[in-house]
C-alpha cells in the first residue's frame, strides 16, 4: 500500500475560484504544454461537500493528497504546488475537514478506509487503468498552422452523420492499426468518400468521454452509440489509436486535432453531437463517478421530494435552471471550439437543456440566451434535437433564432408518402394526400414561421443512427432488435417502412428493383427540399442494419460499414452523388438569400394538368400527382419537382409559361425510374406532356 504524501497549504494561499477546473495560476505566465511547471490553480464546484480534498499522482511520482483550503460560492480552490501535465487526479470529500487515509497501489482508490475518486467535471484528460478512471491534467496547444473554423453558410450545407469507429472499421484501404479511431477518420481514402459524395459537414455521435451502463456490461455488450456522457471536457480516448492510448491523454487530444485539421483542409466541418441532458451516473442507485458525489441536488433536477425528475429516460436529468449548470455547459461548449477548432453542435434531447425551474420548455431559457450573447458559440452552427421524454417535450419549429431543428415531420412525412402509403395502395388501399409531402419539400415554412425563422431551420432527415437505415426501411416490416438482449422490446415500433413483400433479405429481382427504387426516392426527396439535408453514414451505400432499429449496443458488423461496393451499394452511391450535385448546382444558380427572402422565391404548385393545385386536389388521397416550380427572379435557373406517389405511369402537362412570356424549355436532368439514363436529356416545351413513371420523382430545369 502507498500511502499519501500530506501537502501543507501556504498561508499565502492565492488561488481563485475561477475558473473552474485545474489551471495555471494567474500568477505565473504561460500555460501552454511548454509551461512544464508542475504549479496550478485547481477549483471544483462542490456544493454539497464541507471539505475537499484532491488526490493526485504527477507522472513518474507517488500519490498525494491535498486539502482545496478555501471555499466561495460552494467552489473549493487552492494552489497545488506539484501537479505538472500528465499528472492523475481526482477528488474526495473529508468529513469534518480531515484528511482520509489513501489506499492505492496501482490505482485501487476504493482499498479499506478510501473513498473513491471523483472526476473533476472539468477535467480535460481521461486515464483508464485496473477499473480505474482518473482525471489527468493536460496542456494547451496543437500547431493548427491555417487551421480554422469554416464556417459554412447553412444554404449550402449537406450533414453527414457518422460514428468515428463505425465509419472505418471495415475499410479495406484503411490501415489495420488505424481502423475505428480519430486517425482512421482522417484518412485519404476516406475523406476521399465524402469529398467525393458531397457532403459539406461531418457530424460525429459522442465523441466526450464515455461509459457503458451496468446492465449493458452484465450483456457482454457496449454503448456503442456513446450517449452516457462522464467528462464533457475530454475527448473519448477509446476512439483514439493504441499509440496514441499508450502514449496518454495529450497524445489522444493530438489525434482528434489532427482529425479536425485533415478534414477542415478538405473543406470539410466537424460538427459534434453533444449530451449535456443528462450523465452517466444513471438514476439514484447509480454509479458514483462526478456529479453525485459533488452535490446531486444542485446538478441533477428533483422533485420537491427529493426524487430525480428524469426527461431523458437515462436515469436522471442535469437541471438547467442551475446556473452552475448552465455554466458549465457553455464553458464545455467553448472548450471545445476554441481548443478544438469544432464547427457546430447537435444537441442530444435538446428540450431538457431549456426546462425552466417549474421544469417546462422556455425559448427564452437562460441558456439558450447564454449561448445567443457569446461571441464564440453564436458564430457556430447550433441543431436541436428538438424533444425529450419529459411532458411537453416535443418542441419541433419553437426554438429561436440562431439554431435550427431536426425536423421529424420531414422524416415523418417522407416516409409515410413514399413507403406506408405505398404498401397500403399495393394492398387495395389508398394513400394520403399530397399536402403533407409539399410541405415537407418546401421546407416546414409554418411549422419554423412563428419563432421568427426560415425554411433553413429545418433539417431535413429521412433516417438517423437511431431507427432502422434507409436500406432496412424498404426491407423490412417490423424491427429485429433481438441481438440487444431484450426480447426485442426496444426500439421505436411506428417505422413508417415497407418491405415490398418479403421481409429482409430476398433474391427476388423484381422486390430488388422495387426497393432501389424506394431508396432513391427517399435519398431524391430529401435533396431536392428546401432546408439542410441530413445523410446518415452508409445510407450512400445501401447498408443494412439487419433490421435492427436501436443498435445503440450493437459495436460489431451490424452496425460499422461494409465497403463492399456490391451492385446495389455501387448504384445507390453513383445516385446519390447524382442527387447531391444537382442540389448544389441549383443552389449556385440562385441568390445568396435564397430561399430565405420569401419576397424574391418562389415556390409554385401544379397538378399533373399543368394547372394550379386546387384546394380539392390537395385533399384528395386519390389524387398522387404534384409537381413543384422552385426558383428566384434574380436566379439565373428554375427547378421543376415532378412526384407520382401512384401505382401507375401518369402523362404529365408540364406548366405553361406565364401569359405574355416565351414559352419555357424543360430538360429533364434525373428521374429516379429505372429509364434513367435512357431519359436523362430530354427536352420539353412549358405546356407539353411527359411520361412519368410510377412511383418515381422526375426533375428538370429550364
Amino acid at each position: 500500500m502507498v500511502m499519501p504524501l500530506f501537502d501543507t497549504t501556504s498561508a499565502m494561499d492565492t488561488s481563485t475560484a475561477v475558473p473552474l477546473g485545474v489551471s495555471v495560476p494567474r500568477a505565473d505566465s504561460g500555460g501552454t504544454r511548454h509551461h512544464a511547471g508542475g504549479r496550478a490553480n485547481v477549483a471544483c464546484f462542490a456544493p454539497a461537500v464541507s471539505s475537499l480534498e484532491i488526490v493526485y499522482c504527477p507522472p513518474g511520482g507517488k500519490w498525494r493528497v491535498q486539502a482545496l483550503p478555501n471555499t466561495t460560492g460552494g467552489v473549493h480552490h487552492g494552489i497545488v504546488e506539484d501537479l505538472p501535465y500528465g499528472s492523475r487526479y481526482g477528488f474526495r470529500a473529508a468529513p469534518d475537514g480531515q484528511s482520509l487515509p489513501l489506499a492505492m497501489p496501482t490505482g485501487d482508490v476504493e482499498g479499506p478506509g478510501s473513498q473513491p475518486l471523483l472526476l473533476d467535471p472539468y477535467c480535460h484528460g481521461i486515464d483508464q487503468r485496473d477499473g480505474v478512471i482518473t482525471s489527468v491534467r493536460t496542456a494547451a496547444g496543437f500547431d493548427w498552422g491555417a487551421d480554422e473554423r469554416l464556417r459554412l453558410p447553412w444554404r449550402n450545407t449537406i450533414i453527414y452523420e457518422a460514428h468515428v469507429r463505425g465509419q472505418t472499421m471495415l475499410h479495406p484501404d484503411v490501415p489495420e492499426q488505424l481502423r475505428g479511431t480519430y486517425a482512421g477518420l482522417a484518412h485519404p481514402a476516406v475523406v476521399e468518400h465524402l469529398t467525393s459524395l458531397g457532403v459539406t459537414s461531418v457530424q460525429l455521435l459522442p465523441v466526450h468521454f464515455h461509459i457503458d451502463e451496468p446492465h449493458l456490461q452484465d450483456l457482454g455488450l457496449t454503448n456503442y452509440w456513446g450517449y452516457n456522457t462522464a467528462a464533457f471536457f475530454a475527448p473519448h480516448p477509446g476512439y483514439a489509436t493504441l499509440a496514441a492510448q499508450e502514449a496518454g491523454p495529450q497524445a489522444v487530444q493530438d489525434e482528434f486535432k489532427t482529425m479536425v485539421k485533415a478534414l477542415h483542409a478538405a473543406g470539410l466541418e466537424v460538427i459534434l453531437d453533444v449530451v449535456y441532458n443528462h450523465t452517466a451516473e444513471g438514476g439514484a442507485d447509480g454509479q458514483v463517478l462526478s456529479f453525485r458525489g459533488l452535490g446531486e441536488d444542485t446538478y441533477y433536477r428533483m422533485d420537491n421530494h427529493g426524487r430525480y425528475v428524469d426527461t431523458t429516460g437515462c436515469g436522471n436529468s442535469l437541471d438547467f435552471s442551475e446556473h452552475r449548470v448552465v455554466q458549465m455547459v457553455v464553458d464545455s461548449l467553448r472548450y471545445w471550439v476554441d481548443e478544438y477548432h469544432i464547427d457546430g453542435f447537435r444537441f442530444d434531447l435538446a428540450v431538457t437543456l431549456c426546462r425552466n425551474a417549474e421544469n417546462e420548455f422556455d425559448p427564452n431559457h437562460p441558456f439558450l440566451t447564454a449561448v445567443a450573447a457569446d461571441p464564440v458559440l453564436s458564430d457556430t452552427k447550433l441543431i436541436a434535437e428538438p424533444w425529450d421524454i419529459g411532458y411537453g417535450g416535443w418542441q419541433t419549429g419553437r426554438f429561436p433564432n440562431g439554431w435550427v431543428d431536426w425536423n421529424d415531420h420531414f422524416r415523418d412525412a417522407v416516409r409515410t408518402f413514399w413507403l406506408a402509403d405505398q404498401a397500403s395502395l399495393v394492398s387495395g388501399g389508398h394513400g394520403g394526400t399530397m399536402a403533407r409531402l409539399a410541405d415537407s419539400l418546401s421546407g416546414s415554412a409554418s411549422l419554423f414561421q412563428p419563432s421568427g425563422r426560415s425554411r433553413l431551420a429545418s433539417v431535413n432527415f429521412v433516417t438517423a443512427h437511431d431507427g432502422f437505415t434507409m436500406n432496412d426501411l424498404v426491407s423490412y416490416d417490423r424491427k429485429h432488435n433481438e441481438a440487444n438482449g431484450e426480447e426485442n422490446r426496444d426500439g421505436h415500433g411506428d417505422n413508417r417502412s415497407y418491405n415490398h413483400g418479403v421481409e429482409g433479405p430476398t433474391e427476388n429481382g423484381a422486390i430488388l428493383a422495387r426497393r432501389a427504387q424506394s431508396r432513391r426516392n427517399l435519398m431524391a426527396s430529401l435533396m431536392v427540399s428546401l432546408g439542410v439535408p441530413m445523410i446518415t453514414a452508409g445510407d450512400e451505400l445501401a447498408r443494412t442494419q439487419q433490421g435492427n432499429n436501436n443498435a445503440y449496443c450493437q459495436d460489431n458488423a451490424i452496425t460499422w460499414l461494409d465497403w463492399t461496393l456490391t451492385p446495389e451499394a455501387h448504384e445507390m452511391l453513383r445516385s446519390t452523388k447524382r442527387y447531391i450535385r444537382l442540389r448544389k448546382e441549383f443552389l449556385a444558380a440562385q441568390p445568396r438569400d435564397f430561399p430565405v427572402r420569401d419576397e424574391q422565391s418562389y415556390l409554385h404548385w401544379f397538378d399533373q394538368d399543368g394547372h394550379p393545385m386546387s384546394a380539392e386536389r390537395w385533399n384528395d388521397p386519390h389524387h398522387r400527382v404534384m409537381q413543384l416550380l422552385l426558383g428566384s427572379g434574380n436566379g439565373d435557373l428554375a427547378g421543376l419537382v415532378v412526384v407520382n406517389g401512384g401505382a401507375s405511369d401518369v402523362e404529365v402537362t408540364l406548366p405553361r409559361a406565364v401569359q405574355g412570356s416565351s414559352p419555357r424549355t424543360y430538360e429533364l436532368r434525373l428521374t429516379t425510374s429505372p429509364l434513367h439514363k435512357l431519359r436523362q436529356g430530354t427536352e420539353v416545351v412549358s405546356g407539353e406532356k411527359d411520361l412519368v413513371e410510377a412511383q418515381s420523382i422526375s426533375i428538370y430545369r429550364t
